[in-house]
């Protein structure tokens, strides 16, 4: 089997498994909680997303992937850190602004994780990542999206909900 097969199935695998484990224990869970204690689970999820920066690393030791996606892909995961860890503060202290970060968070977080996929599949990133980057791009990527989806799901079913 060639790399980029396996790193494609291993990437559907963890979609299924993550998807189910949302769906079976993290989606109740956040339906009982208020919105500043359902989404800190995701949240601190994505308040790592630094560990992109590894990239560069990766770039010296055969991860061969442009520099401009490198730093697309570094820059906008720290960026996506720091807001999420910047909204987590905010629902900590309960405070108005945080869902207004929220919502920044999702586009940064979608726009940046799009980008990335479509950049990896431009230039082939499975078929060059191993160790690290492969384990990242295979289970922590899918993860992000899960999450992610998480937060928009608990935002939008919280605005449908009397006051």
């Amino acid at each position: 089997m060639n790399l980029v097969a396996a790193g494609l199935i291993a990437t559907a695998i963890s979609f299924v498994l993550l998807i189910t484990a949302a769906v079976w224990y993290a989606v109740p869970w956040m339906r009982r909680q208020p919105l500043e204690v359902a989404l800190t689970a995701p949240l601190w999820v994505h308040a790592f997303r630094y560990v992109a920066l590894q990239i560069f690393s990766a770039q010296q030791f055969g991860f061969h992937v442009s520099d401009s996606l490198a730093r697309e892909i570094a820059w906008g995961d720290v960026a996506g850190a720091a807001i999420a860890f910047a909204a987590l503060w905010l629902l900590r202290r309960r405070s108005r602004a945080a869902v207004v970060v929220l919502w920044l968070f999702i586009v940064e977080s979608a726009v940046d994780l799009a980008n990335a996929t479509i950049g990896g599949i431009r230039e082939q990133a499975l078929a060059a990542a191993h160790a690290v980057s492969w384990l990242i791009l295979t289970i922590y990527a899918p993860l992000l999206w899960v999450t992610l989806g998480l937060v928009v799901w608990r935002l939008v079913t919280r605005a449908r909900q009397p006051a």
